[in-house]
């Protein structure tokens, strides 16, 4: 009986000992952690980590969250009609006057647009122009005093591995900056695309994202973060040259008039020398031809290989797409081409590209084609 009071009691004081153990000061000082005393980063990175935060934080100003209400098609179920959809995205400032930049995607099908700046202050959004072939929209804002502009770069002079900063509002977290570096440049996710080199990026571009700033180290906007793949490990973004170009036509007639040729192209390979009497592998073969478009109007023929327009020289089917989408509307062309062996010269005058219906309603998250998407393509 007494053996077993003690081992009670020798139990108990070891529980009560144990209480006081925890409860008392720790070999730190009282603390369960250490604190930091004099650690510090190397002076490089300390600088680099320092110039970088500067600059998302003189960048935020000019970066908008772009909130929009969209209509319900006549064809939507009954059980999800109750409130209008409502989906959110990104842009940016251009111009003191209350012009911003974003996704045509984004603004797809709105009944009523809401730009949210960066101070908290809202404001109505008016569609001015918007461009679903390269995904680009242009939005005017009134009232708003003390707009910040970003500035636009030169996206011809970005090289691949530079530094990058993509800004935006992803799942609706307002002003978010991800980090990375240009990945290449090229052939973009869309295939409507009218053959100009998108910019590819790591930094995180996740749903919200679309129409935020691709920004370069020295500040400027070198792009507008656009599309992804499914895992947001890989964006894309329209390039700063692509967007000057568009905006004033966006700005003043509210689209872009495209140019258009109405012929189906692909690459010339090595199993067509011989069929088609060529001597080298260059130029862009014309698959087919639509009737009453431009080329058969000019004299083009199924099976020509297209080597020259204007004196500028074609080596691939985006080199085709990307002269012909950008020369204007009724200017006549002249289009250097091979027929059997034999070079030859035709006349064409530009038509305009019409958009299809089937393309006409981007999803606002738009996903890469699958890896072997057809290579023909109209043009």
């Amino acid at each position: 009986m007494i053996g077993s009071r003690k081992r009670t009691l020798v139990a108990l004081l070891a529980v009560v000992g144990l209480a006081i153990g925890c409860a008392g000061p720790s070999a730190t000082g009282g603390k369960f952690w250490r604190e930091s005393s004099d650690a510090s980063a190397a002076p490089d990175l300390a600088r680099v980590n320092g110039l970088l935060a500067d600059l998302a934080e003189r960048l935020q100003p000019g970066l908008v969250h772009v909130r929009v209400q969209r209509t319900l098609k006549a064809d939507t179920p009954r059980e999800d009609s109750g409130e209008p959809r409502r989906s959110t995205g990104s842009g940016f400032v251009i111009d003191p006057s209350g012009l911003i930049v974003t996704n045509a995607h984004v603004i797809e099908g709105a009944a009523a647009i809401q730009v949210r700046l960066a101070d908290g202050k809202r404001f109505q959004g008016k569609v001015v122009g918007r461009d679903n072939r390269v995904d680009l929209a242009l939005l005017k804002i009134e009232g708003a005093t003390g707009l910040t502009p970003l500035p636009l770069g030169d996206s011809n002079r970005l090289r691949v591995g530079e530094f990058v900063l993509a800004l935006g509002n992803p799942f609706g977290l307002e002003q978010s900056v991800s980090f990375g570096i240009v990945s290449r440049k090229g052939a973009p996710l869309s295939v409507a695309s009218p053959g100009f080199d998108f910019i590819q990026t790591d930094a995180a571009i996740n749903p919200g994202n679309s129409g935020g700033p691709l920004v370069n180290v020295a500040g400027e906007v070198i792009g507008v973060n656009s599309m992804a793949a499914r895992n947001g490990s890989i964006g894309f973004a329209i390039p700063a040259n692509l967007v000057k170009m568009l905006l004033p036509q966006l700005a003043t007639k509210g689209r872009v008039d495209w140019g258009w040729l109405g012929v189906s192209i692909s690459e010339v390979t090595e199993d067509d020398l011989d069929r088609l009497k060529l001597r080298e592998v260059r130029g862009v073969l014309v698959r087919s031809v639509l009737p009453g478009d431009p080329a058969d109007k000019g004299g083009v023929r199924a099976n020509d290989v297209i080597v020259g327009i204007d004196g500028a020289r074609l080596e691939s089917p985006r080199d085709l797409q990307r002269v012909v989408s950008s020369t204007p509307v009724g200017k006549r062309v002249r289009v250097v081409l091979l027929r059997e062996g034999q070079e030859t010269e035709v006349e064409v005058t530009i038509g305009l590209y019409q958009e299809r219906e089937a393309s006409s309603a981007e999803p606002p998250r738009r996903e890469p084609r699958p890896p072997d998407a057809p290579k023909e393509a109209p043009k």
